[in-house]
């Protein structure tokens, strides 16, 4: 069962909120360096070859470190606590940084990139401990108010990272984000109980042959509940890189207004997205996905009026209004998924669903880019509105999964 009864539920509110802080602050932290990655990179080559691998793989490299090692990691934390994972991902992220600000060799920070997420995945195990502290009933809570502080966090810290940068170096950059993951790690150390991992004490007393062949997937919906996230994410992914130039080409507006339909998609996320998780709160997992099919819909609707408007003020109003309805997506199967495991395997479960998101993106940003360029900018929304429509499969199909509740 969840640790979260042995705690006093205003506890929990407080535990919940120094998550979200830690999160906002590391996330910021790493966000910091995020958009300004190329610029630096342009200053350290005079290849142009090398520039242009180098500036797609400082951004893959921890996706791929992230889907090679979260799984190994959140079976880690099952066994010996989510705490001490936590603490080893913000160290990580601390140590990864300050070597990427003294590190000046192009290659150097690309395998620094990628061991940044092999070795500090944060977001999984936060989710994990959260989960043995929260009720299961409020678990779409504790997702969306852990995604809100991630979208917050690299909303401000792009803007800090930029003021840096117009003052300062990259250097600089760098230094700052590793110093407030140094914080953040001994913050955590210091203030977050520890939880002791759960054994599942059915497991043990099960035959042999049961305990050989159980795991996570057998008899569960998870397979398909993360096909549905994942699809989700590569839809919403695939106007990633021809944004600007698919906004600034229709439209023919400013950068800055570029920039305000970008953060409207966020905003919205982050309006939204607590309200949606108390909506889906008690609801079944069949009552969920029958709502959720309806909010892909609206998905598939406010995307192809993005695609064949030629009206700015409707396009940003339908980004502002894709940015609410997706706060109901993530978060909520995320729970579900969460559901899916006992709370032996939550750190497992969580893994392979973070290893998902970030193969889901990848794969969203790959094909966005690849799409653009053979068919035409004109077609984006399109693509986006046919990977809506491939995820309503696994969601009517899901809705027919017989229910077998886990114990947590």
């Amino acid at each position: 069962m969840s640790h979260a009864g042995a705690l006093q539920g205003s506890n929990v509110r407080i535990l919940v909120s120094l998550l979200f802080a830690i999160q906002l602050i590391s996330m910021g932290a790493m966000e910091m360096s995020g958009p300004f990655w190329p610029v630096h990179l342009r200053g350290l080559t005079s290849s142009e070859s090398v520039f242009s691998f180098a500036s797609i793989a400082v951004y893959v490299g921890p996706m791929l470190g992230i889907i090679l090692t979260s799984a190994f990691w959140g079976r880690i934390g099952d066994r010996y606590g989510h705490k001490l994972m936590m603490i080893r991902a913000l160290a990580g992220l601390s140590l990864t940084q300050l070597g990427l600000a003294l590190s000046s060799d192009i290659w150097v920070i690309l395998i620094l990139r990628f061991l940044q997420g092999a070795f500090a995945g944060y977001i999984a195990p936060a989710q994990a401990y959260g989960v043995s502290i929260e009720a299961p009933s409020r678990r779409a809570r504790l997702f969306a108010i852990l995604q809100i502080s991630t979208n917050v966090g690299s909303l401000l810290g792009a803007v800090v990272g930029g003021l840096i940068l117009d003052y300062a170096t990259f250097f600089w950059i760098n230094i700052i984000a590793s110093a407030l993951c140094a914080v953040c790690t001994v913050v955590a150390a210091m203030t977050l109980p520890d939880v002791p991992p759960v054994t599942k004490s059915a497991t043990d007393q099960a035959p042999a042959a049961t305990r050989r062949t159980d795991s996570v997937w057998q008899g569960t919906p998870l397979l398909s509940l993360l096909c549905v996230m994942g699809i989700l994410l590569l839809a919403r992914m695939l106007p990633q890189t021809s944004f600007s130039l698919y906004v600034s080409s229709v439209f023919d507006v400013s950068h800055s207004v570029v920039g305000l339909c970008y953060g409207l998609l966020a905003l919205g996320f982050i309006l939204s997205a607590t309200a949606w998780s108390r909506y889906f709160e008690h609801r079944t997992q069949q009552d969920t996905l029958h709502r959720l099919l309806y909010v892909v819909l609206g998905c598939i609707a406010l995307t192809a009026l993005a695609g064949t408007t030629r009206n700015a003020i409707v396009f940003v109003v339908a980004y502002f209004i894709w940015g609410v309805l997706l706060g109901a997506t993530t978060p909520v199967l995320m729970a579900l998924i969460s559901k899916s495991a006992d709370s032996s395997r939550q750190g497992h479960v969580l893994g392979i669903a973070q290893g998902t998101a970030q193969f889901a993106s990848i794969a969203g940003i790959s094909a966005g880019g690849l799409l653009s360029q053979v068919y035409g900018l004109q077609y984006t929304y399109l693509f986006v509105c046919l990977a809506y429509g491939l995820a309503l499969i696994p969601v009517v199909a899901l809705r027919y999964w017989p229910i077998n509740p886990s114990p947590t």
